[in-house]
């Protein structure tokens, strides 16, 4: 078995081994909310952070093209959808609520495994930089929110400002470029509690899984599908290769615009009053369809 054969496995089976633990009621969906807090506030960070600590960073000026290529196919599928469901008649909050399933993608929680496993330590050092494309691409459909629906700037720019994983990118660039040392009894303890992030994440996946969901949303999911898991991908292609970006840049910046909708996307839908089952509904399913369509894309480029 190759690299992408091993890693896909991998996540499969960590996710079959969440979706059987639900269904034997040794664990249920009110264990997501837990394990998330524990990857978000803790384990993620720890793994960001020591991702950066360690990485050459003489990379920066060419690492900094890759969120602008994320963003950009994020407002490009964006706006097509946006043209295309209106021609459907949707009201507002249900326009939205898909919207913002096709445009934010899970370039950390699916992502970080993903090319971790795949492309290793380089790899994962840039799929930190299109991860933070994903967190612009929050703020701004926050603010965009807030102008349709109602809502305070000042907490969605709280909400980013205290994001655990931004302060692990920006401490982890400023302890590399000052050189300060953290001593190896931190290094380690960082290091294998970053460790433990991607298990457990699999693993809340898994106890996320519904598939009644198919037929609550049966075409709104296809929809979001499509758009997220072919049409960002297919324009983000283009974009990296007009732009001259090759090898690892270019295939990192493809597979992490190709991963299935984000979590954050569901946070915004329940915010502001949205659709949030629907959004729910999308993203729960579009993610059990990208273990199929991400093996394709990453073997095709």
């Amino acid at each position: 078995m190759n690299a992408i054969e091993i890693t896909i496995l991998s996540i499969i089976i960590m996710i079959g081994i969440g979706y059987f633990l639900k269904r034997i009621d040794f664990l249920s969906e009110k264990d997501i909310d837990p394990f998330n807090k524990i990857v978000m506030y803790i384990l993620m960070p720890c793994m960001i952070f020591h991702a950066i600590y360690s990485a050459d960073l003489s990379l920066l000026s060419k690492l900094s093209i890759l969120p602008f290529v994320i963003l950009a196919s994020s407002f490009i599928t964006g706006i097509v959808s946006y043209f295309i469901l209106r021609q459907l008649g949707l009201d507002d909050r249900t326009l939205w609520s898909v919207l913002v399933t096709v445009m934010i993608a899970n370039t950390a929680f699916m992502g970080y495994p993903v090319t971790l496993g795949i492309f290793g330590q380089d790899g994962f050092l840039r799929a930190i930089f299109c991860d933070m494309a994903t967190l612009c691409i929050f703020l701004i459909l926050s603010f965009l929110l807030i102008m349709k629906f109602g809502g305070t700037a000042k907490a969605a720019v709280k909400r980013i400002s205290f994001f655990p994983p931004l302060w692990a990118v920006i401490l982890g660039l400023g302890f590399n470029f000052f050189n300060i040392p953290i001593g190896p009894v931190v290094d380690n303890t960082v290091n294998y509690l970053g460790q433990g992030a991607i298990p457990l994440i699999m693993i809340a996946l898994g106890l996320s899984i519904d598939f009644s969901a198919i037929k609550r949303s049966r075409f709104m999911i296809a929809f979001t599908s499509v758009m997220k898991l072919a049409f960002f991908p297919a324009v983000a292609f283009i974009i990296a290769s007009k732009i001259g970006l090759v090898d690892l840049q270019h295939t990192v910046c493809v597979v992490e615009a190709a991963m299935p909708s984000g979590m954050m996307s569901l946070l915004l839908s329940i915010t502001y009053k949205l659709d949030y089952e629907l959004t729910s509904d999308c993203i729960l399913i579009n993610t059990v369809i990208s273990l199929i369509t991400l093996p394709v894309i990453i073997m095709l480029i």
